[in-house]
């Protein structure tokens, strides 16, 4: 993260909840919250939701557990309205009890990771390892909850936004200690100040300014060089090629496509590759089996990335059902990394359809599930 990307994100952010009522009418239905009015609760809080979800799943990595915190910040929100009294914004106290939801779940789970964390390159030729359910792993984020939680369509509010949603960013910050991940985001994410950032956390302003170095350096530190680029060609274009050359099975086409330091991933499987060779072995393997022929692409978005929805024949019958996310890193022209998140239940979050008429011919039987994407 730059020092220039923070003084953006900064001179970004609103002076006041974006959400903001006239005070007579945000003080009549606060008013009414706190005597038990639940319709006026959700008119107060509801426009917070959105980035509320974001904050949370930069904080956990997860979507499934955004979505719980939020769900557990609204549930203390309206318990403690009446202890609330208007003191601070409602956007920063909300803020302050959803960071709390989120230290308190980090107190009783280990980070989420993705494979490069916890193993080495696997050997393409040899079968991926099997699944480790047991593992907490990253999971994507879908544009579309993105796009309502930051409407602001300024480009360098945008480009800062998309720089702090990106999966490189929201994997390296799993790796800070908690206090210090959720003092880096309320500083360098939210804008807020060293004693607002205090007051919310009950600490003091020396304690997060000492925080708050420490998790720079570290994220300085640990941000890939592929996290440091930005594409600089037509990324529409380049989706649909692999998509093309996907559907031809043209490996060929879909390795001149990759950077030569290309990773792939495909958790839950801890099995990665590292460098376009190894990937392009990798897509033989998979390509030589009926499962991999007819896995099929539609386009989508996750973490402000180019992704592609990934459809499997169904255990009976010719449709193609939910399967995998793969979310694409570009860097100059080519794809420096994919990760293709095996997370069928995260569909419905992406707006994607729970089925796809099968377009392959006769219908396809499998005794198992192949463990990876491409």
């Amino acid at each position: 993260m730059t020092t220039t990307a923070r003084s953006a994100d900064h001179a970004a952010l609103p002076a006041a909840d974006h959400a903001a009522l006239p005070a007579a009418d945000h003080a009549a239905l606060l008013a009414a919250a706190v005597a038990g009015d639940g319709e006026a609760f959700r008119h107060l809080t509801d426009p917070f939701r959105r980035e509320l979800a974001v904050h949370c799943y930069r904080m956990l990595g997860g979507l499934d557990d955004a979505e719980d915190a939020v769900q557990e910040t609204m549930i203390k929100a309206w318990r403690g309205l009446a202890g609330f009294a208007g003191r601070s914004s409602l956007r920063a106290w909300l803020y302050r009890i959803a960071t709390n939801v989120c230290l308190d779940t980090l107190d009783h789970r280990a980070r989420r990771v993705l494979p490069a964390a916890i193993a080495d390159p696997a050997e393409p030729a040899a079968p991926p390892a099997p699944d480790d359910h047991d593992t907490p792993w990253l999971q994507p984020y879908p544009d579309t909850l993105l796009d309502h939680a930051d409407p602001d369509s300024d480009p360098a509010t945008v480009a800062v936004r998309r720089e702090h949603v990106e999966l490189a960013f929201v994997a390296a910050i799993q790796h800070l200690p908690a206090r210090q991940r959720a003092i880096l985001l309320l500083r360098d994410v939210l804008g807020y100040s060293a004693a607002e950032t205090a007051n919310l956390l009950d600490s003091s302003p020396a304690a997060v300014h000492s925080a708050l170095q420490r998790a720079r350096a570290a994220i300085d530190a640990g941000l890939p060089a592929a996290a440091r680029h930005r594409p600089t060609g037509d990324v529409a274009d380049l989706v649909d090629r692999y998509v093309r050359a996907w559907h031809a099975a043209d490996i060929p086409a879909l390795v001149a496509l990759l950077r030569d330091d290309a990773q792939m991933a495909m958790p839950p499987t801890p099995s990665w590759y590292a460098g376009r060779d190894a990937i392009a072995v990798y897509l033989r393997q998979l390509f030589s089996s009926p499962f991999g022929r007819h896995l099929r692409l539609r386009p989508t978005a996750a973490n402000r990335q180019p992704a592609l929805a990934v459809y499997a024949p169904a255990a009976t019958g010719s449709e193609l059902v939910p399967f995998a996310v793969k979310v694409f890193t570009v860097r100059g022209d080519r794809i420096s990394a994919i990760t293709g998140f095996v997370t069928p239940h995260l569909f419905p979050a992406f707006g994607l359809p729970d089925r796809l008429g099968g377009s392959f011919g006769a219908p396809v039987t499998f005794a198992g599930s192949d463990p990876s994407t491409g």
